[in-house]
């Protein structure tokens, strides 16, 4: 779907808040799927549960999006170390407080973006980025995590797992549904 003013930078933009907002749909469908237990297990001692993988996006959303344009994307306040650790304070509820408050970061910054603020210079751990490169590696690696819950929770539930997207053996039937849904529209 093309959004309303067609300038490449400002379609950009829209692209990537569509794109982000898909990704946190996709965890929240996989995360709500699991039990407390489940959230917090581990597969083995040096992998990450569910919980480990909220706490640690929550806190890289925070910090990379948080004054995007202003202030390095390694803030200082950040210790992300802390955020592969689950200590007794880190009930699932203050987990899943900190990654709605990433995602408000991540949400809110690229809505307030304009397409000329994508030529600025963005610094992460002091080395300079374009804009665009920012936007497109932060995107990367939050899909990247996005991929390992919705892994890890399929995991988890076994067959009871809900499919987050085209079931196995029903592409057929998706893609006659798509072709009827999109007949006559544009491509792009």
């Amino acid at each position: 779907m093309t959004p309303p003013d067609s300038d490449f930078r400002s379609q950009f933009l829209h692209h990537c808040r569509r794109e982000a907002e898909s990704y946190r749909g996709l965890a929240e469908r996989a995360l709500v799927q699991v039990s407390d237990a489940e959230f917090f297990a581990s597969l083995e001692t040096e992998t990450n549960s569910l919980a480990v993988q909220v706490k640690h996006l929550g806190g890289n959303l925070r910090s990379r999006w948080r004054d995007f344009l202003t202030t390095d994307g390694e803030k200082a306040d950040r210790d992300r170390d802390s955020e592969f650790i689950i200590t007794p304070e880190d009930a699932r509820a203050s987990l899943m407080a900190l990654w709605a408050a990433g995602w408000g970061e991540l949400a809110g910054t690229l809505e307030a973006l304009r397409p000329e603020d994508l030529s600025a210079t963005v610094v992460i751990r002091s080395e300079p980025h374009a804009a665009v490169q920012a936007i497109l590696r932060q995107l990367a690696h939050t899909a990247y995590h996005v991929g390992q819950i919705v892994q890890l929770a399929r995991h988890w539930r076994g067959d009871s797992w809900q499919t987050l997207s085209v079931p196995r053996g029903g592409s057929e039937e998706f893609n006659r549904r798509m072709r009827e849904r999109f007949a006559g529209t544009s491509s792009t």
